[in-house]
């Protein structure tokens, strides 16, 4: 195998695909990165046996070939040449190392055979739609911050993908961890009305976010009810489901809630933030004492005083207490695009309810906390 390819080029996709493999594997071949020379084209693949994404990048090949060679090793050496270089890759055999000249500099790698490289099996993904990139951004910046970290119930690890009829059909996206729910929707794509629901898991959602920032135009997804594919330009990536089924969402959204609160998102996102700073690390509680027309915050602490800051707001009902996860406000806070933020509560030991006033696509659900 020999090729020639710009730094930036080489660069960016190695970017893309390393962040899949994990810095311990047991199984060495894991570690290393595919590199398959072909007609012009330079395609890199990276897996870590449940998700693998692969990306072609344009380079001059001398001689067709594959190798596998150090994923991060690989990546920390052409980060390190200079901006504009061009990169020599080489191999004289299938066994032979790999080497790496730009410039003076050179570099050589141990390989191991790309005949050991573990492939994803091709299953048939049975349902295919597209959707844009900034749909597929909104779906997981919505949910993605609620998707639970607690093992024991894996199948709230991820953000649940299913297509519904109501708003005359959408494409919804919810992720909870039990104290609080997110959920997102986009009008329902061709193709999309009778794919399975589905649970993409956190480290795909967190991989293809990242490939997200750097893709404009369409996604085409297909899935079936085990698999996900994503493909945009010159990159694919593709997932394992989380086995699993995801709770009944819709008994948690509280329906008969009639107190609302309307407060100015930023100026709400401040003085949380500053009363918060008083309350434990463990618990991060902060006191919402809602009166006609203004809002009451407030935290104590044993070890470090209090803290109290007043807003006015609008809010029209029987005055109530309600202390809510300070992490938690502002979590749902940085997603709100909107000048205001509404609130629509029961009592101080009920779920509220969290919108954005100018998007009725975001939704969040609160439980409360103890104060």
């Amino acid at each position: 195998m020999k090729l020639t390819i710009e730094r930036a080029a080489l660069l960016r996709a190695l970017g893309h695909v390393q962040s899949v493999v994990e810095r311990r594997n047991t199984i060495p071949i894991l570690s290393n990165v595919l590199l398959e020379a072909q007609s012009g084209k330079l395609k890199l693949t990276a897996t870590d046996m449940d998700l693998a994404i692969t990306e072609a990048v344009d380079a001059q090949v001398a001689t067709a070939g594959a190798t596998t060679a150090a994923a991060h090793t690989l990546y920390d050496i052409v980060r390190k040449l200079p901006d504009g270089a061009q990169v020599e890759l080489a191999q004289k055999g299938e066994n032979a190392p790999l080497t790496i000249r730009a410039g003076r500099s050179v570099f050589t790698l141990q390989c191991l055979p790309p005949a050991d490289f573990p492939v994803m099996t091709k299953d048939k993904l049975p349902h295919e739609f597209t959707v844009t990139a900034e749909e597929l951004k909104g779906l997981i910046d919505h949910t993605r911050f609620a998707i639970s970290t607690e093992e024991t119930r894996y199948y709230l690890n991820g953000i649940y993908l299913h297509a519904t009829k109501e708003a005359g059909g959408v494409l919804r996206a919810v992720a909870t961890d039990g104290h609080r729910l997110a959920r997102f929707q986009v009008p329902l794509p061709k193709g999309a009305a009778e794919m399975p629901g589905i649970i993409i898991p956190r480290k795909t959602v967190a991989e293809l976010r990242k490939l997200l920032d750097e893709s404009e135009g369409n996604v085409e997804l297909s899935l079936s009810d085990t698999k996900i594919r994503f493909a945009f330009g010159d990159a694919a990536m593709t997932s394992k489901l989380i086995d699993g089924t995801f709770p009944d969402y819709e008994r948690v959204i509280p329906s008969g809630n009639d107190k609302i609160l309307e407060v100015p998102c930023k100026a709400f996102a401040s003085a949380v933030d500053r009363v918060s700073t008083i309350s434990t690390e463990k618990s991060r509680a902060v006191k919402l004492a809602v009166g006609k027309g203004s809002l009451t915050l407030s935290a104590t602490s044993l070890d470090n005083g209090s803290a109290v800051e007043e807003l006015e707001v609008s809010f029209d009902a029987e005055p109530l207490e309600i202390g809510f996860n300070s992490r938690y406000l502002l979590d749902i806070t940085e997603r709100i695009a909107g000048e205001s933020v509404q609130f629509t509560m029961a009592d101080g030991a009920s779920p509220t309810l969290v919108r954005d006033v100018d998007d009725a696509a975001a939704l969040y659900v609160l439980m409360p906390m103890r104060v």
